[in-house]
C-alpha cells in the first residue's frame, strides 16, 4: 500500500512536468496542425495515400534532426549535415547504377563511408583544437565538390529496383522507411537515457570540466558524438535513395535548416549538456505539417524557410531567457537547484582517467 502510494505521489509532479513541457506544447501543435489540415482538404489529407506520402517524405526530416541533436548535445555543430547526406546518397547511387553493386552491400558502404567521415571529422577537432564549426564547415566544401564529381549534372535514377520497392513499400499505408526513422529514434533515446556511454556524451557537453574531473574524456565523446551523428547522416541517405526517383547534386541542398530546426524546436540546448528525442521527433512533424500546407495552399517557400527561421530565433531566445531565470533562482540566498536541474557527471561512473 505504501508503495502504492509513493509511486503514485513521484507520478503526479512527472505528470505535471510533462503537461507543462515543450514535448507536449509540440504534440498539441501537431494534432491541431494535422487535423486542420484534413479539414481544409475537404478530408483527402485523412485518406491512405496523403497519409502515406505525409510519412515517407518525414523520414528523412527526422533523421538529420537527430544527427543534429547529436553534434549538440556535447557543445558542437554539424555543418556538413546536407553535404553528407547528399555525397552519401549519390555514392549509393553511383555504386549501384554505375557499378553494378547490390542494393545491400551499396547501403552499407555508403552508411559505413558516411560513418568514417565524421569520424575523422572528430579527430581532426580533437587533435587541431579548431572549433567544430569551421571543421564542419570546411566538410561541407569539400563534400560538396566531391558530390558534384559523383554525379555532375545528370541525374542517377538507374540503381536497385529492389531499393525502390523497399522506399514504396507501405503496410497498412505506413511507410517503411518511416518506420525505419522511428527505429533508429528509439535506439538513440535508449542510448542516451539509459547507457552510460549515452550518460557520458551529455556529461562532457553539459559540464565539461566536471566531466574531466570524473576521469570522462571529452575529446572521446567528441569523436563518438560526430561519428553517432554522421550515421544517423548515412541512414537518413539510404532512406532519401530509397524513397526518391532519382538523385543528383541537389539532394542534401535543403537539409541544413531542418537538421538544426528540428532539435532546437524539440528542446535541446545549444550549449549542450541535454538532447530531447521526442521533442525532434515532434518539431519534424511540425515542420513537415508547414511543407505539405505549403504546397495545399500554393504559399511562397520563402515565407516558410522565413517562419521555420523565426521560430527557431525565438525558441533560442526563449531558451536563454529561462536559462536566465533559474541561474537567478539558483544564486538567490537559500535557493536550491529546480527539480531535474541536476550536474550530469555528478553520478556517472570514473573510467580511469580523462584525455
Amino acid at each position: 500500500m505504501t508503495t502504492l502510494r509513493d509511486t503514485s505521489a513521484a507520478a503526479v509532479p512527472a505528470l505535471r512536468r510533462f503537461f507543462r513541457s515543450t514535448t507536449m506544447t509540440l504534440l498539441c501543435v501537431v494534432v491541431t496542425g494535422y487535423v486542420a489540415l484534413g479539414i481544409t482538404s475537404s478530408g483527402s489529407f485523412f485518406e491512405g495515400s496523403s497519409l502515406r506520402t505525409f510519412l515517407q517524405y518525414l523520414a528523412t526530416p527526422i533523421l538529420i534532426g537527430l544527427a543534429q541533436m547529436v553534434a549538440l548535445c556535447v557543445g558542437q555543430l554539424n555543418l556538413a549535415v546536407g553535404a553528407l547526406g547528399g555525397f552519401t546518397a549519390c555514392l549509393m547511387g553511383v555504386l549501384m547504377a554505375d557499378h553494378g553493386v547490390p542494393a545491400l552491400p551499396a547501403v552499407l558502404i555508403g552508411v559505413l563511408t558516411a560513418t568514417l567521415i565524421g569520424l575523422l571529422t572528430g579527430v581532426f577537432i580533437v587533435v587541431t583544437g579548431i572549433n567544430g564549426f569551421i571543421v564542419t564547415l570546411g566538410t561541407m566544401t569539400i563534400l560538396l565538390g566531391a558530390q558534384y564529381r559523383l554525379s555532375g549534372t545528370r541525374t542517377i535514377d538507374g540503381y536497385s529496383a529492389t531499393l525502390r520497392d523497399l522506399g514504396r513499400s507501405a503496410p497498412l499505408n505506413i511507410p517503411l522507411v518511416f518506420l525505419t526513422a522511428l527505429a533508429a529514434a528509439g535506439l538513440l533515446a535508449a542510448f542516451t537515457y539509459r547507457t552510460v556511454p549515452g550518460r557520458r556524451l551529455l556529461a562532457a557537453g553539459g559540464n565539461p570540466l566536471a566531466a574531466r574531473l570524473s576521469g570522462i574524456s571529452t575529446d572521446r565523446q567528441i569523436v563518438v558524438a560526430h561519428s553517432l551523428s554522421a550515421l544517423l547522416v548515412g541512414v537518413a541517405a539510404a532512406l532519401a535513395t530509397a524513397s526518391l526517383p532519382g538523385v543528383n547534386r541537389s539532394v542534401g541542398g535543403d537539409w541544413l535548416l531542418p537538421s538544426f530546426a528540428a532539435p532546437i524546436i524539440g528542446g535541446a540546448a545549444l550549449t549542450g549538456g541535454s538532447v530531447a528525442v521526442l521533442g525532434t521527433v515532434l518539431a519534424a512533424f511540425v515542420m513537415r505539417l508547414i511543407d505539405t500546407a505549403r504546397a495545399q495552399f500554393s504559399l511562397d517557400p520563402s515565407w516558410v524557410n522565413f517562419l521555420i527561421g523565426l521560430v527557431v530565433l525565438g525558441t533560442v531566445v526563449g531558451g536563454r531567457i529561462h536559462q536566465t531565470h533559474l541561474e537567478k533562482k539558483v544564486r538567490a540566498p537559500g535557493q536550491t537547484p529546480p527539480e531535474g536541474e541536476v550536474q550530469p557527471a555528478a553520478a556517472l561512473p570514473t573510467t580511469g582517467g580523462a584525455r
